[in-house]
């Protein structure tokens, strides 16, 4: 296992985390999955000992019952992992259930961590952008959470560049803590984070996490033009990630068969390597069924794609060189920084667009 520096921490953090929002199963998180504390531990066994230090749970995973088995099948060997959650999403029919207000932050993360029966969270992430709470809110009520022991690194998840420049502005202007880490969707399907989240978190040392990096399981090795899985998440109803163009799904999954094939290694494996390959990248957040999904994700941390396996991966799934991108790509090169280089190196070989 790799162990990669989390952002500008001191924080080591393995290439390959594992995801917990299978367990427990309840509501609509029923359509994935329903591990209990026995399918749990088994699985948590087997990451742990394939080297995963980190486990990602949230307050609302199963209505709270994934953060509780995980506490469980943790317990007596709590100081040897780190545990990220998260808070934001709606838990409650109430006007304070949702948001990152300070009551709502505080008050659940109190309920955090007494369902993960510990006294502290490692990395907290603010799970989605509020726009009603002003930021210095979120920010003071999290530096309160620090300064008590309740958590050690804050991370956001799911905003974009705009929301976590401000967010940044914020606490450095204020005193307060400073995001370390943001946890985002970003799969050889789902490139979009190269326009503005990789090179911020380049620029500003955000160490980057990566969930669903096997897009739901679409790049798993199990789909394909004329391969679908009976039992999966897209079957079932989960209508995340979508997909916009499935021939350039179909495209992206043919390379990756290719070489797959030629390693004698995994899709999945090829796929994860592609990411952990990219800037920035600290740790792919990855669930599974099984103990051998896991252990064949956890083997994605040892490839090294060639030069060449990399640009044909490149080449079948990069997006459209946007504004104003084309014209910085045409006009001011010669003085791109290394966070420029995050998205524009991907596109040397189109010449003057």
């Amino acid at each position: 296992m790799q162990y990669r520096t989390l952002g500008h921490s001191g924080l080591k953090v393995s290439a390959i985390s594992m995801g917990t929002f299978s367990f427990g199963g309840e509501g609509d998180f029923a359509m994935v999955a329903r591990q209990g504390v026995k399918e749990a531990q088994h699985l948590v066994d087997a990451c742990i000992d394939g080297g995963v230090n980190l486990f990602d749970t949230s307050n609302m995973y199963s209505l709270g019952r994934s953060e509780e088995i995980l506490g469980e099948v943790l317990d007596g060997r709590r100081d040897k992992v780190l545990i990220s959650s998260k808070a934001r999403m709606r838990i409650g029919d109430g006007p304070n259930d949702e948001g990152v207000s300070r009551y709502h932050l505080i008050r659940e993360c109190e309920r955090s961590l007494k369902r993960l029966r510990t006294d502290h969270i490692d990395i907290y992430f603010m799970h989605e952008w509020d726009g009603l709470t002003p930021v210095e809110e979120m920010l003071s009520a999290l530096d309160t959470l620090v300064r008590q022991g309740k958590v050690r690194y804050i991370g956001c998840s799911n905003y974009s560049g705009w929301h976590i420049m401000k967010a940044l502005h914020v606490a450095e202007i204020k005193n307060y803590p400073r995001f370390v880490t943001q946890q985002i969707h970003y799969t050889l399907e789902a490139r979009e984070a190269e326009y503005e989240l990789l090179p911020i978190s380049v620029d500003q040392g955000l160490g980057v996490m990566v969930w669903s990096p096997l897009a739901a399981g679409l790049l798993s090795g199990a789909f394909g033009r004329d391969r679908s899985p009976e039992t999966s998440r897209q079957s079932a109803g989960w209508s995340e990630p979508p997909i916009r163009d499935q021939e350039r799904l179909w495209n992206i999954i043919d390379v990756l068969d290719a070489i797959a094939s030629e390693r004698g290694i995994t899709a999945a494996q090829v796929a994860l390597a592609w990411t952990l390959s990219r800037p920035a990248i600290a740790s792919l957040v990855v669930g599974g069924l099984s103990e051998k999904h896991f252990k064949d994700n956890i083997a994605a941390a040892e490839v090294s794609l060639e030069e060449n396996e990399l640009k044909r991966l490149n080449e079948v799934s990069r997006l459209p060189y946007v504004y104003p991108y084309w014209h910085q790509h045409n006009f001011a090169k010669e003085r791109f920084c290394q966070a420029d280089w995050a998205l524009h190196a991907d596109y040397e070989d189109l010449g003057k667009v």
